[in-house]
C-alpha cells in the first residue's frame, strides 16, 4: 500500500513528517511492567503491555504529528513558529485557505444536537499540513491515536475517500476534554491515527453455532485463560 504525502514546497523540511504509528509508541508504554502485584487477588496479574490486540491498535497505520510546540493555559493557545510564509501561491487567500496555525477552533454550534460538550470543554481543530493519496479503492479512516487517553483532546473520527480526495489539507476536529490543562503539547505529539481501509461491502452472516464449533470453543477458553501469549503465538497474523 503506497500512502503518498505532499506539503507546500516553502513547508518541507520544517514539518516533521508522519510516521508508522509503531514508531510512536509512548514512553509510558515502553516503561509498562509485563506483570504487575494485584492487592484485590494477592497476585501477580498480566498487565495491557501483554495484551497484543492493545499494541496492535496502538502501532497500525500512521500518526500525524503537531508540528510546533503549542502553549496551552486556560483555554488559550500559542505557539512561536517561525516558517516561509506561502508568498505568490496561486489559488490562495488572506482568509485561511492556507492557515499557518497548528490549531484553530470549530464553533460549538457546528456539533450542535450531539452529545459531545461538557460544561468548559473545547472544540478544537487540528490543521494538517499534508494532502494524503491513497491507492484505488480505499478510504482514509481517522481515529485519536489509539489508548492514547492522557492526552488533553479526543480527535473526532472520520472517513476520507483520499484516493479521489487529495488534493487539500484535511483537519482533525478534536475535543478539547480537559478545559484545566496548563502546559505545552510538545511538537511531535500525534493529534491523529491514520489507517487506510479498502472498501467493500459487509455480509453479515448470523447463526448458532454447531457442535463442530462448540467443542473448539471450551479448549480455546480454557487455554486463553491459563496459558501465556496463547493469541499471539497461535492467531495473531503479521502487520507490515
Amino acid at each position: 500500500m503506497k500512502i503518498t504525502f505532499r506539503c507546500p514546497e516553502e513547508l518541507l523540511g520544517h514539518l516533521p513528517k508522519p510516521i508508522p504509528a509503531k514508531r510512536g509508541m509512548p514512553d509510558w508504554y515502553k516503561k509498562m511492567p509485563m506483570n504487575a502485584f494485584s492487592p484485590e487477588l494477592g497476585l501477580d496479574l498480566k498487565t495491557l503491555k501483554q495484551c497484543t490486540p492493545f499494541l496492535d491498535a496502538m502501532s497500525y497505520g500512521f500518526l500525524i504529528p503537531l508540528p510546533v510546540d503549542v502553549e496551552v493555559y486556560d483555554m488559550e493557545f500559542s505557539w512561536d513558529w517561525d516558517v516561509p510564509s506561502p508568498a505568490n501561491a496561486p489559488g490562495y487567500t488572506d482568509i485561511g485557505l492556507y492557515s499557518q496555525s497548528p490549531v484553530g477552533f470549530h464553533y460549538p454550534a457546528q456539533a450542535e444536537g450531539t452529545p459531545y460538550f461538557k460544561e468548559g470543554e473545547g472544540f478544537a481543530k487540528f490543521n494538517c499540513f499534508w494532502t494524503i493519496q491513497l491507492e484505488e479503492g480505499y478510504s482514509l479512516y481517522v481515529t485519536h491515536p489509539s489508548n492514547r487517553y492522557e492526552l488533553p483532546f479526543r480527535t473526532i473520527n472520520g472517513l476520507v475517500d483520499a484516493d479521489t480526495y487529495n488534493e487539500v489539507f484535511l483537519n482533525f476536529p478534536a475535543l478539547w476534554v480537559e478545559p484545566d490543562f496548563k502546559g505545552v503539547l510538545k511538537k511531535g505529539t500525534p493529534v491523529a491515527q491514520c489507517i487506510a481501509i479498502q472498501r467493500q461491502a459487509h455480509e453479515l452472516d448470523i447463526q448458532a453455532m454447531n457442535s463442530e464449533d462448540a467443542a473448539k470453543f471450551l479448549p480455546l477458553s480454557k487455554e486463553l485463560a491459563h496459558g501465556t501469549n496463547v493469541y499471539k503465538n497461535q492467531f495473531r497474523v503479521k502487520k507490515p
